[in-house]
């Protein structure tokens, strides 16, 4: 025999030859005749029987192991151990018995062998692949979404909270940051993978986004070297691994200004302004960061930022005078060899008893833009909100309009609080956006219940997108500023973005001798109509305007930090025909120039060549400057003037009030640096957080502690955008 036929042997062995099985079957029978005449001899004895079938069952089995010897281990019984059910099925079929054949057909039954293993293996590849692909599939579709126009609750890389629909996470009140616990929170929503679908098969680079995570959970990094690995902002796209800036975002609508420039005493020493008490700016960047991009520099009006915080200045005492001003003077944190003028106003607050009555007229927007679940449902619940600080006698009216204008609710009392929350609550968002109409439907209204005791003001809730009828801001202004001589005044509160119009928003407010806020939450409308009602609803102050002079002989170059909007001609402040700014009750105002001293090394102007120096006279050689407040009060048409001298020597500063003024610089500069001033130099996000820290004084509402938190936000944007 060859090795190869004893090859073929060992995989596949031959069938027992013929003999074999013939002596295996004759000692079979032989056992078991001699088994059966034993067990009838032994009929008598059952144990001698028992014995005798024993033996006859060992020989049996004898017999068996020698047929068993005798022939070897079939081909289908080896077969049975190695392969599985279904390929022994494959592979069955009778063998010959023939030696002879059985030799000639082994390599046809290996060929056939060969192309059943193949076409099973294939079967199983195809499988697999049926079962893996989908999910592969699947998992290359799951994306990163956030939705702008909601805030979703955030979740930790330890523990997953459940995800709320939006109109649940949108207004679930949060209670304010503790002053022991800082993080910051970024949130993002996960979509399904079946929602994803949904919108690419492939998503795009500008698609794909990352999930949010907390500081908290992956540690303060001092130096920042893994937070831009580990703390990505939800809502910044990614390619790959690089972190790419995000598209701007909707067509939100903000005026273009560029920041005031530093000024020569010598060539214009001079600055005058309105006042400005609006926050929307604040309101709006901090949505923003909190979605994770950088807000667009238009959107940062630094005035806004600073004032967005109520400052424990000190208060003045009557209301006839209704402003006292604090002016202090101390080194720039950004900037060796200047200094600081800071200017603080605290207007005089309205015992509750003492407050007017109020006639207001409610004028909603419910056009198909303010569909979105952070538009009219959350305009209702701040509608809600603000009714619930009106006394029994105050009135309230309701104007709608989107495609045309029309009234929901007749003047009718606050006590009658089911009534007019029911005319709320049926209100629904659909059709165009006729803004102008009713602005005009909602003064008819005020005029046509006007009281001269009491404050008769419009409440404008909308995201400004308006697109039927008078839609021209010079048309909208004109006719607010003449309702406004006749003791109507219209406030501005704006919701949602993506089309959200702050231009026509500021536009309005000013003119209408009212507070521009942007209502991004819950929080933020329990902020604005609630905690400040007082300064929302009761002016103390209308026409307010501030001009300080600057002293030649001792300064040498100035710059006005933010109010670039409320500029205003030298003359303007003497004309009491010129409008201006408004403050409410209780109402705190800052404002802060930077000066260059003469003799400093960091003057940034050359002198004129040609133009004489100034020489100081003796009594003022000791001031920086000059600062003078015209205001009216609510019921007069004349101005009064509040005067004080800004010292090269300032008195001793109470270290209260010294904080406070600490943290509104903390402030100033935070906006200078999101608006990418040139004037901060190596000032970074860090010495901010620094300096606000140090100062945030008792946070009754967490506010500075917010504060800190987007100053955080931003720094790590920033750092993941360069």
């Amino acid at each position: 025999m060859t090795d190869f036929e004893k090859d073929l042997n060992q995989f596949d062995p031959p069938a027992p030859s013929p003999q074999a099985k013939r002596r295996a079957i004759s000692a079979a029978m032989q056992a078991f005749e001699t088994a059966q005449s034993s067990s009838q001899t032994a009929q008598s004895s059952s144990q001698t029987a028992q014995s005798s079938s024993q033996t006859a069952q060992s020989n049996l089995e004898t017999t068996q192991s020698a047929s068993q010897t005798a022939a070897p281990e079939t081909a289908q019984t080896k077969k049975s151990k190695i392969y599985s059910p279904l390929l022994q099925g494959l592979l069955f079929w009778r063998r010959p018995t023939d030696k002879q054949n059985n030799r000639s057909n082994i390599m046809s039954r290996l060929t056939q062998r060969s192309f059943t293993m193949g076409l099973a293996s294939a079967c199983v590849l195809t499988f697999g692949l049926v079962l893996v692909f989908p999910l592969f599939w699947q998992r290359s579709d799951e994306q990163i979404i956030v939705d702008n126009s909601v805030q979703v609750p955030s979740f930790t890389m330890k523990e997953k909270a459940e995800t709320k629909t939006a109109d649940v996470a949108e207004y679930e009140m949060a209670a304010p940051p503790s002053a022991a616990l800082e993080e910051v929170v970024v949130t993002g929503m996960r979509s399904s993978a079946a929602e994803s679908a949904k919108l690419s098969k492939k998503p795009a680079a500008s698609q794909r986004q990352v999930s949010a995570i907390r500081a908290q959970d992956i540690g303060a990094f001092s130096d920042q070297s893994n937070a831009a690995a580990l703390q990505r902002i939800a809502g910044v796209p990614v390619d790959g691994d690089t972190i790419v800036a995000p598209a701007p975002q909707g067509n939100d609508k903000f005026e273009h200004v560029e920041e005031n420039s530093v000024k020569s005493v010598a060539e214009a020493p001079v600055s005058t302004f309105s006042i400005d008490v609006d926050t929307a700016s604040y309101s709006f960047v901090r949505r923003q960061l909190n979605s994770g991009y950088l807000p667009e520099k238009d959107a940062i009006r630094a005035e806004e930022l600073i004032n967005y915080f109520d400052y424990n200045y000190p208060l003045p005492s009557d209301s006839s005078a209704p402003f006292k001003p604090n002016i202090t003077v101390m080194d720039s944190p950004w900037a060796k060899g200047k200094k600081l003028v800071h200017i603080g106003l605290k207007g005089y607050d309205i015992a509750p008893n003492q407050k007017p009555r109020t006639n207001l007229v409610f004028l909603l927007d419910v056009s198909g833009s303010m569909s979105s679940q952070d538009k009219l449902p959350l305009v209702k619940q701040s509608m809600e909100m603000l009714l619930s600080t009106l006394n029994p006698d105050d009135t309230v009216a309701i104007v709608v309009y989107a495609g045309a204008a029309g009234t929901v609710l007749e003047p009718t009392p606050a006590k009658d609080k089911q009534k007019i929350l029911s005319a709320m609550q049926r209100l629904q968002a659909g059709g165009s956006t006729a803004g102008g109409a009713g602005i005009a439907l909602a003064y008819d209204l005020a005029e046509a219940n006007f009281d001269k005791k009491a404050v008769n003001r419009v409440i404008l809730a909308t995201d400004g997108d308006f697109n039927v009828g008078s839609t021209n801001n010079e048309t909208l202004q004109g006719f607010v500023e003449r309702k406004r001589e006749k003791g109507i005044f219209l406030s501005v509160l704006g919701f949602g973005q993506g089309n959200y119009n702050d231009h026509l928003m500021q536009t309005l407010a000013q003119n209408g001798n009212g507070v521009a806020a942007y209502i991004d939450t819950v929080s933020e409308a329990q902020k604005v109509l609630v905690q400040e009602a007082s300064s929302s609803l009761f002016p103390i102050a209308k026409d307010v305007k501030i001009q300080v002079e600057f002293n030649p002989a001792t300064v040498a170059e100035y710059r006005l930090i933010g109010y670039e909007t409320r500029a205003l001609n030298r003359e303007d402040f003497n004309n009491d025909a010129v409008d201006a700014g408004d403050i409410g009750a209780g109402h705190t105002v800052t404002a802060i120039y930077e000066i260059t001293p003469v003799g400093s090394s960091a003057v940034l102007i050359d002198e004129s060549r040609y133009a004489q120096k100034a020489k100081a006279k003796a009594p003022t050689n000791a001031e920086y400057g000059f600062f003078k407040l015209r205001y009216k009060l609510p019921s007069e048409d004349t101005s009064r003037l509040i005067e004080a001298p800004i010292l090269q020597q300032q008195p001793p500063v109470p270290a209260e009030l010294m904080q406070e003024v600490n943290f509104s610089v903390a402030v100033a500069a935070y906006a200078q640096k999101l608006k990418g001033s040139n004037f901060l130099n190596k000032y970074s996000y860090h010495d901010i957080i620094d300096l606000a820290q140090a100062n945030k004084g008792s946070d009754e509402y967490g506010y500075r502690t917010e504060f800190v938190q987007l100053v955080r936000k931003a720094e790590l944007a920033d750092d993941l955008l360069r």
